[in-house]
């Protein structure tokens, strides 16, 4: 057998595992299989692609196996580094700049593949032509949006979108210019319209994203995944490499779906994203609907929620991206542990959007132990809000504001929402009355039935579960 058909044969068992790690990556009872044969799988990519360089290189073999050992060396040596540092509340991030290591790769392996064929003479194939072209045009948009979307989920740049006059028409722009660049490289190939194109490109995909607002921000990662994907199978069909071409195609087409879900679940369509999301600094003044102050808020202590826990029958905890920052999901599964055990029903009600990335709740959840079968969707738990005796939000904002179904001239009118006011009793875990992330005020705050319990959210629950153990 050769190196390139054992290659073939170990990529096709390579592209199963990665099916079937995504399928168990669907539900939470089975992410962990799934992401184990996600990373079986790469194994045997790796081990197959190193395989196929081992024996085709026109390199003497020691000098290629060095080669590969170094690049596999830095990678993991990076990779290690991060996986240790990165805290959950850094994971959209560091999926994004990831994605522009992608988009990056894409580009270069695109001149790297035109320069080559130019050399060899060989630089007159449409097909190969339209490839580079496109590959470059994909992986330019994917790396500068993905670094933008970096720089905003980690507060290193303003997350308010950037608003230029005619925004829609320079994107628009943009966009035919590049596919106008595209054309005259197929017609008359030379470096130079891809130097414009890649140009042109990545400043595209630096204003898509910089005129995405906060708000909008899980939709944004979803649909930079679903870049990447398709940047990686533009230089799987450059590089001749079946199995980049099915990972990419497998990446590309579930992040365009999970992009769906979430505009679904935010009632926005992908198109009114890209042109244009809602959102504010985090803490800012609110733009749009719902300004300004509306009422007097009521003002609880750890006690009496406490007090509030202790009578309670069923209790419904929504957490949200403050969960994530304060770090409270160990202290929250120790309060559910607490107050099932006094014989109470408790769930928790997961917004599609929760946290700035699509699971960001779920995760932190099955980190702290929580059973997964009382960790449930907003459709599942939505109708069972008025019944419920309390419920604790938990760093939520957004996702639980009652201006989305009440108020139409609110920035996240029709926007689908947790009906936590419907319950009897409504507690806000907050560090201040500032707006969140979509800078838009939330009425909820204001409401008779619901107190504000000020403070860092880990530290008011542990203040809770203390006076519960006391209690």
């Amino acid at each position: 057998m050769t190196a390139t058909s054992v290659a073939q044969a170990v990529y096709v068992l390579a592209a199963v595992l990665f099916v079937l790690s995504l399928a168990g990556l669907s539900k939470q009872e089975s992410a962990r299989r799934g992401n184990l044969l996600g990373m079986v799988g790469m194994v045997l990519a790796l081990a197959a692609t190193i395989v196929l360089a081992l024996g085709t290189s026109a390199r003497p073999v020691l000098v290629t196996a060095l080669l590969v050992a170094l690049v596999l060396l830095v990678g993991a040596a990076v990779g290690t580094w991060r996986a240790r540092r990165v805290e959950m509340t850094q994971m959209p991030e560091l999926i994004a700049i990831l994605h522009s290591f992608v988009g990056a790769a894409a580009v270069l392996v695109g001149f790297n593949s035109y320069l080559t064929a130019h050399a060899a003479g060989v630089d007159d194939d449409v097909a190969h032509l339209v490839e580079v072209s496109l590959g470059v045009l994909v992986g330019a948009v994917t790396f500068t949006g993905s670094v933008v979307a970096f720089l905003k989920l980690s507060g290193r740049t303003r997350s308010a979108p950037l608003q230029l006059p005619g925004r829609n028409l320079l994107n628009l722009a943009a966009l035919v210019v590049s596919l106008g660049l595209v054309v005259w490289f197929v017609v008359a190939p030379s470096i130079w319209p891809l130097l414009l194109l890649t140009v042109v490109s990545l400043a595209l995909g630096w204003h898509l994203v910089a005129s995405i607002g906060g708000g909008d921000m899980p939709v944004v990662v979803s649909m930079l995944n679903s870049y990447s994907g398709w940047a990686a199978a533009a230089a799987g069909f450059m590089l001749g490499n079946d199995l980049l071409i099915v990972t990419g195609a497998l990446v590309g087409s579930s992040g365009a779906i999970l992009s769906y879900i979430m505009c679904k679940a935010m009632n926005r369509s992908f198109v009114s994203v890209i042109l244009g999301g809602f959102g504010a600094e985090e803490g800012a003044a609110p733009a749009g609907g719902g300004e300004g102050p509306q009422g007097e808020h009521r003002e609880v202590r750890a006690d009496e929620v406490a007090a509030l826990l202790r009578d309670a029958r069923s209790v419904v905890i929504t957490p949200g991206y403050g969960m994530a920052v304060a770090k409270a999901q160990y202290p929250v599964a120790e309060l559910v542990e607490l107050l099932r055990d006094g014989g109470a029903e408790v769930r928790f009600g997961v917004h599609p959007v929760a946290g700035r990335l699509p699971g960001h709740m779920n995760v932190l959840l099955a980190e702290a132990r929580v059973p997964y079968d009382i960790v449930l969707e907003m459709d599942e738990i939505n109708d069972d809000l008025a019944s419920t005796d309390v419920v604790l939000v938990i760093g939520a904002n957004d996702t639980v504001n009652p201006a989305a179904l009440d108020d139409p001239g609110s920035p996240i009118a029709g926007m689908p929402v947790l009906h936590v006011w419907e319950a009897g009793q409504v507690v806000v875990f907050k560090r201040s009355m500032a707006a969140g992330y979509a800078g838009v005020q939330n009425p909820l705050f204001f409401r008779e039935n619901t107190g504000m319990l000020f403070g860092d959210a880990k530290q008011r629950v542990e203040d809770i579960v203390a006076a519960l153990r006391v209690g």
